[in-house]
């Protein structure tokens, strides 16, 4: 069966709930706070619980927070591809989640923001595999040129997956430039497609992209509680989502790509992946933390209860 590389970054959420972010300069209290594995953790879970094998392809620290990524890698089944952690340790993300279920972040990157050529050389590709890139790597200086240079290396049977982030806003930055022509799956939410576009709605957003990337490539833009739009040649589709009550987006973009990949992976058409995808981000925003995916039974179930299949 195909597995999951996933070479962004594994940090540590301290993740909190408010009501109302604070002014500049005030304070309020939160009702709850943990650390919690997030980052590109909630993505590989998301995939993991959905039965696709994942190796994290990515460093990770020697410290508390190290410690941490490592024993939730280790409690979801994810192998760890580079074996030995860095110096420093992992980094932290300070994730603070609203009374609207809208979030807000505050990032400081540690170990996984480097990367070496030492590190990929071991590294297992097959044919077959999907090999997920994100837009955060591209801005880590001791980690995105090596990066790059070794996506563009890969054999043409492995898929190379995009997810630019809420950072990356044009496609005009050197490394982009080199990477775009390799990409076979671009999975954002609308924000960040029409930001990177220029775009002023996703369907325009949609037929520019196809201007930068390869005639083959997949497009899947999220559009929240409305499902997400799929895209690939002259066939453009929409997927509708699930009514649910949110209470914490955290997390949600995260499964969505995750679940999708693994139903790929399966053999699943685009439209059917989409639907579990869309299916799993439901359920994640009814649960508080980052990594809320939900498992292969519970996507089946809401699929089932809502389509009668």
């Amino acid at each position: 069966m195909p597995k999951m590389l996933y070479t962004g970054q594994v940090i540590i959420d301290l993740v909190m709930a408010v009501d109302q972010l604070p002014k500049a300069g005030g304070d309020v209290l939160a009702q709850s706070a943990s650390f919690e594995a997030g980052g590109g953790f909630n993505v590989m879970a998301a995939a993991r619980r959905n039965g696709l094998p994942v190796v994290y392809l990515g460093r990770h620290g020697t410290g508390r927070f190290g410690d941490l990524a490592r024993e939730a890698m280790k409690a979801e089944g994810i192998r760890i591809g580079i074996a030995r952690p860095a110096e420093r340790d992992t980094g932290l993300c300070v994730a603070i989640t609203d009374a609207s279920a809208e979030r807000s972040f505050v990032s400081h990157i540690g170990a996984e923001g480097e990367l070496s050529v030492e590190d990929l050389a071991g590294a297992s590709v097959e044919v077959g595999d999907f090999v997920c890139v994100s837009g955060y790597s591209l801005l880590h200086a001791g980690k995105a040129q090596v990066l790059v240079d070794w996506v563009l290396k890969l054999p043409d049977g492995v898929k190379v997956v995009f997810d630019p982030g809420p950072l990356v806003d044009s496609p005009d930055a050197p490394l982009m430039q080199a990477l775009l022509p390799r990409i076979d799956l671009w999975t954002s939410n609308a924000v960040e497609a029409l930001r990177f576009t220029g775009a002023t709605d996703i369907a325009q957003a949609l037929e520019r992209m196809t201007r930068h990337l390869p005639d083959k490539v997949l497009l899947v833009v999220r559009d929240g509680p409305q499902g997400c739009w799929i895209s690939q040649g002259s066939q453009c589709r929409h997927v509708p989502g699930f009514k649910v009550e949110a209470v914490d987006s955290n997390g949600a973009g995260d499964a969505h790509a995750g679940v999708f990949v693994a139903g790929l992976a399966q053999g699943l058409s685009a439209f059917d992946a989409a639907r579990r995808a869309n299916a799993a981000a439901a359920l994640a925003v009814t649960r508080w933390g980052p990594a809320t995916s939900p498992g292969t039974a519970e996507v089946d179930e809401l699929i089932r209860k809502t389509f009668g299949v």
